[in-house]
């Protein structure tokens, strides 16, 4: 808040927002698209990111 300011009101609008990502944790996961869709959607995604990123590809299980 400004100097000067009355007291109470609440703290004002928030400025900017922060979310705490730990090393290798899955941000994003798609299903039923091919692959070569899938690289492309996730580089345009990892390319607004300020973090480093990459693509990786579950194994499929036999079982599944």
């Amino acid at each position: 808040k400004p100097a000067e300011t009355r007291m109470g009101s609440g703290k004002g609008s928030p400025e900017h927002w922060v979310a705490v990502i730990k090393p290798g944790r899955v941000m994003f996961e798609l299903a039923g698209v091919a692959e070569p869709v899938a690289k492309e959607a996730i580089r345009l995604a990892i390319h607004k990111l300020p973090i480093k990123c990459r693509f990786i590809v579950r194994e499929e299980l036999g079982g599944e």
